[in-house]
């Protein structure tokens, strides 16, 4: 299985917003849509950078409510690691766990076509593995 499955599924909306927004926009943000992260686009609808809610947490955390008021680009995670639709859902996995991180958003052709999460990616790896369990199962009930 590969990222296009889970985007088949899950939908290929993506909660963006430009990199001047504020962390209070963010939090809203996050907040309404009840998602843990946000892909920042620049010019040309590119992909900037993320930002997570344990991001603005640790914002808030290290320079207090004020930061709220400053622009995401100041806090995004710039260098980001993008996956495409044809990338194996194990090679996603392996990423995500290696960098410590749990949100990627998927990129055809320079443009931004999706985002995933360690939770889409478990949910559909445990969909395979129960897949493969029944099909066992009923191969040994008929063998």
């Amino acid at each position: 299985m590969n990222v296009a499955t889970i985007l088949k599924e899950k939908g290929r909306a993506v909660a963006t917003l430009r990199p001047d927004a504020t962390l209070l926009e963010v939090s809203e943000k996050l907040s309404t849509k009840r998602i843990g992260a946000i892909v920042i686009v620049g010019d040309a609808g590119r992909v900037a950078g993320i930002i997570s809610e344990r991001d603005v947490i640790r914002a808030i955390a290290k320079s207090g409510c004020e930061v709220l008021k400053c622009p995401v680009a100041d806090f995004m995670t710039r260098d980001i690691e993008c996956c495409q639709e044809s990338d194996p859902i194990d090679e996603v996995m392996e990423a995500m766990t290696k960098g410590r991180f749990r949100h990627q958003p998927v990129i055809e052709d320079g443009a931004l076509v999706g985002i995933i999460s360690i939770g889409d990616v478990v949910k559909n790896h445990v969909a395979e593995v129960e897949m493969e369990v029944s099909a066992m199962r009923s191969y040994l009930a008929t063998g």
